[in-house]
């Protein structure tokens, strides 16, 4: 059963509290990592051995398995297609430019926004296989202009990639895809392998060994985020629908045990309603097991006086999802300060935007999305500035720079300046 709290009946701590995310995998990633930069693909195949049980004779997706695998897909080939055409639309908004600044006489300024060269994609296996996650990674990679793509992801026991993600791979534009999952495979694309290429940025979601790995090859390379559980929380007035709001609590908490779904209403009568559907919805839910975990450790529902308060604990949580179940969620839209994406209105549940609508689902977790944002084209690019001053121009800014430099003690710094004006500057 889902706990209900009435805010201001209890203390901040226990609304808001959420799980430590210290997973004590940090010894064996390190291992991990350190037997990849060692052995490359030999550590590899060891590792498709032990932790996939898959006898691998080659790292790397051939054509041929792609093309099998798209012909495999049948129909679904039209979804994917549809739903990348929105990605597509969405991102391609993004998109910046480089400028350009000529204002002043002698003086050009400007910032090249440049691609990074390769970029690595990782997709997570195990439990479930996810072509969105394909899309939504690949796509604003392909619109920034990322040199190679490549994804990683780890095989069955059969040694196959799940033929939905090799189709997605296709759809969007992916160049090479590898066989290796886990901790060995942010390694492999951190540092490179005989047959893995070093990239320059890693991004996707992944468990925790994934999540730590990241965290241990971040500055030799880049990565997006560290993600965590995934989480919604529902903001909903007296006038939404139990069985709707239950049914998207329950969409979050099927991802994983520590997944967190949270309901903030103005209604006591509708969190009972709620409960009552998450009980009812479960006992028929495939994903029972992992679902009830979740719900039954993280799961809670908070009764506010008034849809503004919900508002504010909904920012003080800063959720990867937000879901604002109302007629007139625009009314609320720029109360919003801290979410990572914002499904708006009762007929927009959170996996329109996990699979068809275009925002990406790559989303901050973990409160982060008070200062950080969704996978986006931006995360593809880096920018380069540059100036240029011709004598006369800096001839006319000279000594307030030499005595800026002076202040800051930096004597060299006014002497680079003076220099050009002065024989023997001191």
């Amino acid at each position: 059963m889902i706990k209900i709290f009435k805010y201001g009946e209890v203390s901040n701590d226990e609304l808001f509290y959420r799980q430590d995310m210290k997973t004590g995998v940090e010894d064996v990633v390190m291992d991990i990592i350190y037997n990849v930069r060692k052995n490359g693909d030999a550590a590899l195949f060891e590792y498709g051995r032990k932790f996939d049980k898959a006898e691998l004779t080659t790292l790397e997706v051939s054509e041929e398995e792609i093309d099998e695998a798209f012909e495999v897909v049948g129909e679904f080939r039209r979804v994917l297609e549809r739903a990348a055409g929105n990605i597509v639309k969405f991102h391609e908004r993004q998109k910046r430019n480089s400028f350009l600044i000529n204002d002043e006489d002698g003086i050009v300024m400007g910032q090249k926004v440049i691609p990074v060269d390769k970029a690595g994609l990782y997709v997570p296996g195990g439990t479930a296989a996810y072509p969105s996650t394909v899309l939504m990674d690949a796509i604003p990679a392909k619109i920034a202009g990322v040199g190679e793509l490549v994804i990683t992801t780890p095989p069955g026991p059969d040694g196959k990639i799940d033929p939905y993600v090799l189709a997605a791979a296709k759809v969007a534009g992916v160049d090479r895809i590898f066989k290796v999952g886990g901790a060995q495979a942010i390694a492999a694309l951190a540092y490179g392998t005989e047959t893995v290429p070093k990239v320059d940025k890693i991004v996707g979601p992944g468990n925790a060994f994934v999540a730590e790995a990241k965290k241990q090859v971040f500055g030799v390379v880049s990565i997006d985020m560290i993600a965590g559980p995934s989480e919604v929380l529902c903001i909903a007035d007296r006038k939404s629908n139990a069985r709707h709001v239950a049914a998207d609590l329950l969409a979050q908490a099927e991802h994983d045990k520590m997944a967190t779904a949270v309901l903030v209403t103005d209604s006591m009568e509708l969190a009972e309603q709620v409960a009552a559907e998450i009980d009812r919805q479960l006992e028929t839910l495939p994903r029972k097991e992992i679902a009830g975990a979740s719900i039954e450790n993280n799961g809670k529902i908070i009764v506010t006086e008034d849809l503004r308060t919900a508002i504010e604990i909904s920012n003080e949580i800063a959720p990867e999802h937000l879901e604002l179940h109302m007629d007139n969620p625009f009314d609320y839209l720029d109360a919003v300060k801290h979410a990572g994406s914002v499904f708006m209105g009762r007929n927009c549940p959170e996996p329109l935007g996990d699979y068809f609508a275009g925002p990406n689902h790559t989303l901050p977790t973990l409160g982060t999305a008070k200062f950080s944002s969704p996978l986006s084209v931006d995360d593809f690019v880096k920018k380069t500035q540059y100036t240029y001053y011709t004598k006369e121009a800096l001839s006319k800014v000279y000594e307030d720079i030499a005595e800026f430099a002076d202040h800051e003690g930096l004597h060299g710094h006014a002497r680079s300046i003076l220099s050009r004006f002065v024989e023997d500057p001191e």
